[in-house]
């Protein structure tokens, strides 16, 4: 039996590993697309859904941004049903259904109602909408990172699981890139008017076409790990009982990447804007260049963590950002170098765990608990952490006390490094099935 284990451990789950990738990254862009443009429009719509007596507030903003946390919140309730889903019939029918959940609730905001039109239903229906995005990206993480793992070839898992955040990354710069030239093409009025829902509705459109395309895909939850092909017999918080530490693991290996992603990925444009009073449109623009950095750098850094390890990319992402997020945001100024340059150091840093995030979970886990095993930890510490990252600076900053948001990032950076240590290298090790 364990020589079959081992046997199957060493073979690719498909033939043509490569159409699997076209499929989670088409997947995951329109996913991250539609999840992230939320954030970037937010500035523009949040008056007409949380509307304030006091000119200058920053109350509608705060409310937006709470609806944005609300939805991570979501997140492990998707983790577990749809990672439950994943686990007992099949990786693809999982990422099927995230990919539908997310257009449905694009669809819905970008066709709500304001509230001067409809009153208090307004913003219950962009919550509704947030909700059910949320439960849809909880179920996409585990699926997609074991999809694409488990579609590797055994000496290339970080490079393949560095595709992961590249179709997130493709969605960020797909989500900035339509938020920047409706900016550039429309005037304020315009974009507040009625320009903001144009991006989601094409995100619900585009949801249409992952869809076909993740039915064209190969399933990885093969009958070697499912007997007589059933559905594979497990309870639902198996992972938790029978792997405790490396359930932790995941968690303390999320706290410092999931407010540090959350604030340089999404936030950081708007954190410039109400900090330092830098120009809108031109943050959107520096946040795009600095997107298509972090894309290049993240296949590089999958590909050479299957040369020399996990641990070492692992280390100096959370060092970088446990010492550096500090001066780095202190840095920013009303310049378009600063801004530049503090996103493109933390995209950096950033790429180094992202693109072997997927990989180093996946790795911790046997098959028929690796969705749920890497995903509900996951979704829980984003929901906690990543999700409020936002809210919390936006706050910070309307109390004066924006300095204390740089160390709460550095010291989860710290928890995280501390969790790297505590970790085997498992860059070499076969998965286990």
């Amino acid at each position: 039996m364990e020589s079959k284990i081992a046997e199957v451990s060493h073979v690719p789950a498909v033939e043509r590993p490569y159409r699997q990738i076209a499929a989670a990254v088409v997947g995951n862009l329109i996913e991250w697309y539609d999840w992230y443009i939320y954030s970037l429009l937010a500035v523009y719509f949040a008056e007409q859904y949380f509307p304030s007596d006091t000119e200058g507030s920053l109350v509608p903003l705060l409310a937006a941004l709470g609806v944005f946390a609300v939805g991570f919140f979501m997140r492990p309730l998707g983790s577990l049903f749809l990672g439950r889903l994943g686990d007992r019939y099949g990786r693809k029918k999982a990422l099927q259904t995230t990919v539908s959940l997310m257009g449905v609730g694009s669809l819905l905001i970008g066709l709500s109602p304001t509230y001067d039109q409809i009153g208090l239903l307004a913003p219950v229906i962009l919550i509704a909408a947030r909700l059910l995005q949320g439960l849809s990206t909880g179920g996409e993480y585990g699926s997609a990172s074991a999809f694409l793992v488990e579609s590797a070839p055994p000496n290339r898992r970080g490079f393949f699981s560095s595709f992961f955040y590249l179709g997130a990354t493709a969605g960020n710069v797909a989500a900035v890139g339509s938020v920047a030239l409706l900016s550039g093409i429309l005037d304020q009025a315009a974009m507040e008017s009625w320009g903001w829902r144009v991006p989601f509705l094409i995100g619900a459109a585009a949801s249409l076409c992952a869809i076909w395309i993740r039915r064209s895909s190969v399933e990885t939850l093969t009958a070697a790990e499912v007997p007589s092909g059933s559905p594979a017999k497990s309870g639902m918080f198996d992972f938790v009982r029978q792997h405790p530490r490396q359930t932790l693991q995941v968690v303390g290996m999320q706290l410092g990447p999931s407010v540090a992603f959350y604030t340089w990925v999404v936030f950081l444009p708007t954190y410039a804007q109400i900090t330092v009073g830098f120009d809108r449109a031109e943050s959107i623009r520096i946040g795009l260049i600095s997107l298509i950095f972090f894309w290049a750098v993240v296949p590089v850094c999958g590909w050479a963590s299957d040369k020399v390890g996990r641990k070492p990319f692992l280390y100096a992402s959370s060092l970088a950002f446990t010492v550096g997020t500090v001066p780095l945001l202190g840095m920013l100024s009303n310049s378009f170098w600063s801004l530049l340059v503090v996103q493109c150091a933390g995209m950096a840093a950033l790429a180094c765990f992202a693109s072997i995030a997927s990989a180093v979970q996946a790795e911790l886990f046997p098959s028929r608990i690796r969705v749920l095993g890497i995903g509900f930890p996951y979704a829980l510490t984003v929901a906690i952490f990543g999700g409020t990252g936002p809210y919390i600076a936006t706050w910070l900053i309307d109390s004066g006390r924006t300095s204390l948001f740089s160390w709460y990032i550095a010291a989860l950076s710290a928890i995280t490094f501390l969790t790297f240590v505590s970790m085997p290298e498992t860059a070499r090790k076969p998965l286990e099935d």
